[in-house]
């Protein structure tokens, strides 16, 4: 199709040109002409294409609207293999257990059950103010919603995380009351 295009409008320059040349409107009209039916070629062309991609869309939804358990079973069969097909029961290896291993960090747990979370240190909200404008580091736990300080006694060997004081508070953490790092921050900015 796009090579019946290409010639008519190749013609159609050649009769355009030869429309200036002789000065015949002619010929201008006869490429106009040429011009206008390639056009109508190409238009006919992307329905036809457009028509045919739009096929196989459309075959899907009549399928869909056929009663629900016929689909169900044409899914089934194509995504799970027949009952005969698993063969026996009996050929089928049980799944290995796996061994029941210790936590890595088997200390941080033991420790956690050892120490109970620290309480809540309490701030003045005068100092709430002064901390907010902090960026000194304090360490988190994760998954544990206290702040300390690095020197902090409940810490032991706990996996620590940086953080600053402002942002800390920002995240909802408080607080620890063993090593009050609020009051201890406040007081060296002050």
């Amino acid at each position: 199709m796009l090579y019946i295009v290409l010639v008519l409008v190749l013609a159609a320059l050649g009769l355009l040109v030869t429309a200036l040349i002789t000065a015949s409107s002619l010929w201008a009209w006869v490429s106009i002409g040429l011009s206008v039916l390639a056009g109508l070629i190409l238009v006919a062309d992307w329905l036809r294409r457009r028509r045919r991609s739009a096929a196989p869309v459309a075959a899907d939804p009549p399928a869909a609207s056929s009663p629900a358990a016929e689909p169900a079973e044409e899914e089934q069969t194509t995504l799970i293999p027949a009952a005969g097909d698993l063969g026996d029961p009996a050929d089928t290896p049980e799944p290995a257990e796996e061994p029941t291993e210790e936590p890595a960090d088997a200390s941080a747990e033991t420790e956690t059950k050892a120490d109970p979370e620290p309480g809540v240190e309490e701030t003045p909200e005068s100092d709430v103010a002064v901390l907010a404008d902090l960026e000194d580091e304090v360490v988190v736990i994760d998954e544990h919603p206290r702040y300390h300080l690095r020197t902090c006694a409940w810490l032991g060997t706990r996996d620590l995380i940086p953080i600053g004081v402002g942002e800390a508070r920002q995240l909802g953490f408080t607080p620890c009351a063993t090593c009050t790092p609020d009051a201890t921050l406040v007081a060296t900015h002050r």
